[in-house]
């Protein structure tokens, strides 16, 4: 591909996603590391986009979130792939509840023009989900206070909101795991949360590898609240044997798309199965 053209292609990503990740480009385009940070230098140089941490901004992205940023070039293929396999888990026509964060972002892009029912209190997921081609996926965005680093909306509004509510699953991210439970790092995030659990049938949580056997500011809940845990094939065996010994239901997403450890699902998706050695609660 010309540099034009991949320069293109890359506009096109950033304008339906507000953002792009080295990582993506490598992987998507075909093209090495040096050649995508040339592209964005060039494209940053025009004018066009705003270079982060690991990728790049549309240049007329507000600066307003710049924890969400930051954070979702780390460990992008890991979260690419545990959004995958937590969408896998998901059938057409469920409603599904969506946390804010990266992790779950990349829940919600593979869900994107799916004909299912997303809820979310995020500003960037609700973004991404208008923005997919056909929109068979529903939206409802939940509102209050909005959490200026990630564009989450949290607080009484929102709780409120979500008291009033029944879905399928809800898929949450974390900041920490460990034997005593999961853990994140904003009390009012927190407090969300477990108004986004309690209208849920299924809990879900999406975790990458560094998130495990490692605690945050406040408590959530005990893993006996999780239905399932998704994570990546980097998981240390002691995480994956706190996770066993409580019961909890593990997934590991396959370290790439093209890896397919069991037969297609329905509708043609991937069907995964949880760790070999977990124990379904």
């Amino acid at each position: 591909m010309l540099a034009e053209g991949r320069r293109h292609a890359i506009l096109e990503r950033i304008a339906s996603r507000g953002f792009v990740t080295l990582a993506e480009l490598v992987e998507t385009l075909g093209i090495s590391e040096s050649t995508a940070r040339r592209d964005l230098e060039m494209l940053e140089r025009q004018g066009e986009v705003r270079r982060t941490h690991g990728g790049a901004v549309a240049a007329d992205a507000e600066r307003s979130l710049p924890a969400f940023d930051d954070r979702t070039a780390t460990l992008a293929r890991e979260k690419r792939a545990i959004g995958r396999a937590a969408a896998d888990l998901i059938e057409d026509g469920e409603s599904v509840l969506i946390d804010g964060g990266t992790t779950t972002y990349e829940v919600a892009r593979a869900l994107a023009g799916r004909p299912v029912q997303i809820l979310t209190n995020s500003l960037p997921i609700a973004q991404l989900i208008t923005a997919a081609p056909g929109r068979a996926s529903d939206l409802i965005l939940i509102g209050g206070f909005v959490y200026p680093r990630t564009g989450v909306a949290l607080g009484p509004q929102a709780i409120a909101q979500m008291n009033a509510l029944k879905v399928d699953r809800a898929v949450l991210g974390a900041g920490g795991v460990t034997s005593e439970g999961v853990y994140n790092s904003n009390l009012l995030l927190v407090e969300t949360e477990r108004a986004m659990m309690a209208c849920a049938a299924e809990v879900v949580i999406v975790a990458d590898h560094s998130k495990l056997n490692k605690t945050a500011l406040s408590w959530l809940c005990g893993l006996d609240r999780i239905s399932q845990l998704v994570t990546d094939s980097g998981a240390s065996e002691s995480a994956r044997a706190f996770l066993e010994a409580a019961g909890t239901r593990v997934i590991i997403a396959p370290a790439s798309s093209h890896t397919n450890p069991t037969e297609p699902g329905p509708n043609g998706r991937r069907r995964l199965d949880p760790l070999s050695r977990s124990v379904a609660p």
